[in-house]
């Protein structure tokens, strides 16, 4: 591919990426996945270079651009050599006088007074910067000695005692270690929300919103799949994953695939029955943008109204599944504070026989009634977690 063909490809995956983050489809990475298989004339060094000039676009704008022209428009006001493959053979039309293009931004500015205290202007930066690739060892089966030999240039994560660290443009899904379920990839903020619920052998955990269960996999890890672990969702596709990567982990987990609107029903069973319930709720994924940097895109108000909705919900869905003197563990990927110390607040005042514990993380910074962890304060994605006790 010439260098112009490359803009217009990364202009025809930016189309792809803009009507999907505003008709809520797949992520950015699965559309680039896609737009490939059907054009096998392009290299592994075109792919390369394709997808990060993608990235390098939607990072670049906060808000949601007109169009992928106009989204690499405006990165071609920080990269001006972008502008010479306008108008070149197989590159995109040339330029017209007046044509939009995306402002450069890092945070969508509706958003701006929705983050923590804790966040300010000077840690936005790091919302965007490429986060590396960590990997959580299965502690029941190996430790991180053995792992760290395993993986050449790995190093330990700083906090998580299960955590290895490798530069992010690694590749591990062949890697016999990663075959054998001796590690799995996990961020180290998401290892830490498992560590946070103090799980022990023998306990009953819930885990309310498991999803392809990557914290239920370090819980059971945790435990040396000791612990009866529950996994519950109601994304069929999402759960479906977790059976797999359990059995290859070694692990025993029931799960069960809930019936949005009949949570209460399907789990009256473990009415004040749980050591622990863990709610790992869906929110705004506000820290995880150096990830998934077109969640900026996705975002609006009226979606954040609903997440924040739907996990005051789940919050009151879980208190009665824990027995008394158990505890309650709530999550979210977020920087922000309603979906986070505001949470927490609400719940404390709707129901009175809880009350707030210290997690045990080495990490973060008191918000509230938990703790946030942030890209640029702790080197992981931002997560907010708290840990609370029913009397």
């Amino acid at each position: 591919m010439t260098p112009a063909a490359r803009v217009q490809a990364a202009i025809e995956i930016l189309d792809e990426v803009i009507a999907s983050a505003r008709d809520d489809g797949p992520p950015a990475d699965v559309i680039v996945t896609r737009y490939f298989k059907t054009r096998r004339y392009a290299g592994s060094k075109d792919r390369r270079a394709v997808r990060d000039l993608a990235f390098r676009a939607i990072r670049h704008s906060a808000e949601r651009p007109e169009s992928g022209r106009a989204a690499i428009l405006g990165l071609a006001s920080a990269e001006p050599e972008l502008l010479a493959q306008f108008g070149e053979i197989r590159g995109p039309d040339a330029i017209v006088a007046g044509e939009p293009a995306a402002e450069p931004g890092q945070v969508p500015s509706w958003l701006a007074d929705e983050f923590s205290r804790l966040v300010a202007q000077s840690e936005w930066p790091a919302l965007l910067e490429r986060a590396p690739l960590d990997l959580r060892v299965n502690a029941a089966r190996t430790t991180r000695e053995e792992m760290l030999a395993a993986f050449p240039g790995s190093k330990l994560t700083p906090i998580s005692p299960w955590g290895l660290r490798l530069p992010f443009d690694s590749k591990v899904d062949d890697h016999p270690a990663f075959l054998q379920g001796l590690v799995e990839v996990q961020d180290e903020g998401s290892q830490l929300i498992a560590l946070a619920c103090r799980a022990r052998a023998d306990d009953g955990i819930l885990d309310l919103c498991a999803g392809a269960g990557g914290k239920a996999l370090a819980l059971a890890s945790a435990t040396a799949n000791k612990a009866e672990i529950i996994a519950c969702d109601n994304n069929r596709s999402r759960l479906s994953k977790l059976s797999p990567r359990a059995a290859r982990a070694g692990a025993t987990i029931e799960v069960r695939l809930l019936d949005g609107g009949r949570e209460a029903d399907q789990l009256s069973d473990l009415q004040d029955a749980a050591d622990i319930v863990l709610v790992d709720a869906p929110c705004s994924g506000s820290g995880t943008w150096r990830r998934n940097p077109e969640g900026r895109w996705r975002l609006t108000p009226q979606r954040l109204d609903r997440l924040t909705a739907l996990q005051s919900e789940l919050l009151d869905l879980a208190g009665p599944l824990v027995k008394p003197g158990g505890r309650l563990v709530y999550a979210v990927c977020s920087l922000l504070s309603r979906e986070g110390a505001g949470q927490i607040e609400a719940f404390l005042s709707r129901h009175s026989s809880w009350t707030v514990e210290e997690t045990p993380i080495a990490a973060g910074r008191s918000d509230g009634g938990g703790r946030l962890l942030t890209p640029a304060h702790d080197s992981t994605d931002g997560f907010f977690v708290a840990s609370l006790v029913r009397e």
